[in-house]
C-alpha cells in the first residue's frame, strides 16, 4: 500500500500545528496552546509512523521486525494524553494543573505497558498493514493491542462529549469549530472501534482483517481531517469575517474617493497603494487618503450649509446619522469645486470633527445616492404595470370655448348673477398670466 491516507492526513494536521506556531512563539508559557500544538503534531506523527512505507523504513533500518508498531502505538498513546490535557484546559476549573498531571501520568503507564508487552512478546513476522490482527491471539502482543486501543478511544471519546457538550453553551465560530472538532473526534473513536471489533473477531475465529486495513484508516483520515478543521475554524473564522467586512467597506468609500480623486491627484495627497495586501490594509490605505484630502480642504467647509443641510435631512427622516452623513456629503462636495478657498469670516468655518472610519462609509453612501427629486402631481396617474414606451398619453384637457356674453338689450347691459363675479375674476387672472386677456 502507498499510504497516501496517511501522508494526507500527516500534512493537513502539521499545517494547521504551522499555522498555530507562530502564536505559540509568541506566548510559549500558554498552556492551552502548548496543548493545541502537542494535538496536532502528535496526531501527524501518528499517521506518519503508521503509513505502510514509514513502517517497512523504520524496520528494515533497525533490523527488529515490526518495531515501527509500538512507536506507533506509543505516537498514538502520546496523542491521546495531549487531547485530554487539551479537554482539561477548556474546562477550566481550579484543579486544571492537577488534573492534567493525572492524565499525563496515566498515559505515562500506558506508554510502559506498550513497550514492557512488545518486549516480553514475540512479532517475528513483519507486518505492515495488519499486524493488529494477526497477533491478535499472540500473549503480550495481544495486551499491548488492546491496551493502545482502548486507551485511544478513551481520549477521543471524552473529547467528543465535552466538545459537543460545550458547543451548546456558546455561538459563532467557536461553536463552529467545537462542533466539527467533536464530530472529527466521533471519526477517530471509529478507527479504535473498527479495530477491536476486528480483534475480537479474530478471538473468535474469524477473520475480519478488512475492517482493520481498510475502514480504520479511512475513519483515522476522517478524523484527523475535521480534528484539524475544528481547531482551526475558531482562528481562521473571526478573521475571514474582518476580511469581509473590509472588502464591503472599502467597495462603499470608493464614491468618495472618486469624488476626491482629483484633489488628491493634484496635490499628491494619496499614499502608493499597497500590492498583495489584505482586504484590511487596503482599507486603511483609502481611509487614510481621504482623511489627507478632508484635512486639505478643512478650511473651505461651509458651517451654514452643514447646518441647513443638516437640519433639513433629519426633519425629513428623523435619523441622526443620515443627516451627519448627507451634511458631510454636501459640504465636501462643495468644497471640492473650490478647494483651498478660505470661507469669509471665521465664524463661517465648520468646526465639527472630521468624520471617523464607520462615519465615512455612510458619508459615502450619501454621495452616492441619488438626489431628491419634487415630483408635481399629474393629472394622468400611470399604471404601474404597464411599459412607459407603450403607456397610453395622458388625456389632454378639451380646449375651453370663450364664454359668450349676454345679448345687450335695448333697455340696458345685462346684470350677471352675483356667484359668477367670482369665477370670471380667477378666470381672467389665470388668463393674464398665460399672456392673453380672458373675455369677460
Amino acid at each position: 500500500m502507498s499510504g497516501l491516507i496517511n501522508y494526507v492526513s500527516c500534512g493537513v494536521l502539521w499545517l494547521g500545528l504551522a499555522v498555530k506556531a507562530p502564536d505559540l512563539a509568541r506566548h510559549r508559557s500558554d498552556p492551552y496552546l502548548r496543548a493545541i500544538c502537542a494535538v496536532l503534531g502528535l496526531a501527524g506523527f501518528c499517521f506518519l509512523l503508521g503509513a505502510p512505507p514509514t513502517v517497512g523504513a523504520i524496520n528494515r533500518l533497525s533490523g527488529v521486525p515490526n518495531l515501527a508498531a509500538p512507536l506507533t502505538y506509543a505516537s498514538i498513546t502520546a496523542y491521546s494524553a495531549a487531547s485530554q490535557v487539551l479537554v482539561v484546559h477548556w474546562r477550566g476549573g481550579e484543579r486544571v494543573h492537577r488534573v492534567a498531571r493525572c492524565w499525563i501520568v496515566a498515559y505515562t503507564l500506558v506508554l510502559v505497558g506498550i513497550a514492557a508487552m512488545f518486549a516480553l512478546g514475540e512479532a517475528p513476522v513483519e507486518r505492515r498493514t495488519d499486524l493488529d490482527t494477526y497477533y491478535a491471539t499472540t500473549p503480550f502482543l495481544a495486551e499491548m493491542i488492546v491496551l493502545y486501543l482502548v486507551g485511544h478511544l478513551c481520549a477521543v471519546s471524552v473529547t467528543a462529549v465535552s466538545a459537543l457538550r460545550w458547543a451548546r453553551d456558546v455561538t459563532g465560530w467557536l461553536r463552529a469549530g467545537l462542533v466539527v472538532l467533536g464530530v472529527g473526534s466521533l471519526c477517530g473513536g471509529g478507527y479504535s472501534v473498527t479495530k477491536l471489533v476486528a480483534v475480537v473477531a479474530r478471538w473468535c475465529g474469524r477473520d475480519w482483517s478488512g475492517l482493520s486495513t481498510n475502514v480504520s484508516p479511512a475513519a483515522a483520515g476522517l478524523g484527523a481531517l475535521l480534528t484539524s478543521a475544528g481547531i482551526l475554524v475558531p482562528l481562521a473564522g473571526p478573521r475571514l469575517t474582518e476580511w469581509r467586512r473590509s472588502r464591503l467597506a472599502f467597495a462603499r468609500l470608493e464614491p468618495l474617493e472618486r469624488e476626491l480623486d482629483d484633489l488628491l491627484t493634484r496635490r499628491c495627497l494619496r499614499l502608493p497603494r499597497p500590492r498583495w495586501a489584505t482586504p484590511t490594509t487596503r482599507l486603511m490605505w483609502r481611509q487614510t487618503s481621504i482623511h489627507n484630502a478632508l484635512s486639505y480642504l478643512d478650511a473651505s467647509f461651509d458651517r451654514s450649509l452643514y447646518e441647513r443641510t443638516h437640519e433639513a435631512v433629519l426633519g425629513a427622516t428623523g435619523d441622526a446619522e443620515r443627516a451627519e452623513a448627507a451634511a458631510w456629503a454636501a459640504v465636501i462636495a462643495a468644497a471640492v469645486r473650490e478647494p483651498g478657498a478660505p470661507l469669509p469670516g471665521e465664524a463661517d468655518r465648520l468646526t465639527v470633527r472630521v468624520p471617523g472610519p464607520a462615519a465615512l462609509v455612510r458619508v459615502a453612501d450619501a454621495l452616492s445616492a441619488p438626489p431628491p427629486r419634487d415630483n408635481p402631481p399629474h393629472p394622468h396617474r400611470p399604471n404601474p404595470h404597464e411599459h412607459p414606451m407603450t403607456a397610453a398619453p395622458a388625456a389632454q384637457p378639451p380646449p375651453q370655448e370663450p364664454p359668450t356674453t349676454a345679448p345687450i338689450s335695448t333697455a340696458g347691459r345685462s346684470t350677471p348673477h352675483p356667484s359668477a363675479a367670482p369665477r370670471t375674476a380667477t378666470r381672467t387672472a389665470a388668463a393674464t398670466r398665460r399672456g392673453r386677456r380672458w373675455p369677460v
